[in-house]
């Protein structure tokens, strides 16, 4: 039986990228229908982000 480690950090949904990044949830759709925000994932109907991706991409942005 497989276990899910308590200690790993969670995937984001929309609204906690949105807090993170400091802009608006339609601002995040609005990317994502561009292809110019940060990489996410859907699970079934949710999209669910990396944080570590989304770190990654910040990051990427100031270069």
């Amino acid at each position: 039986m497989t276990s899910i480690d308590p200690t790993a950090e969670r995937l984001w949904t929309i609204q906690d990228v949105s807090t993170y990044l400091g802009v608006p949830v339609e601002t995040l759709r609005w990317w994502r229908k561009n292809k110019a925000g940060p990489p996410c994932r859907k699970a079934g109907r949710h999209l669910r982000y990396n944080p570590a991706d989304v770190r990654a991409w910040f990051d990427e942005q100031a270069a």
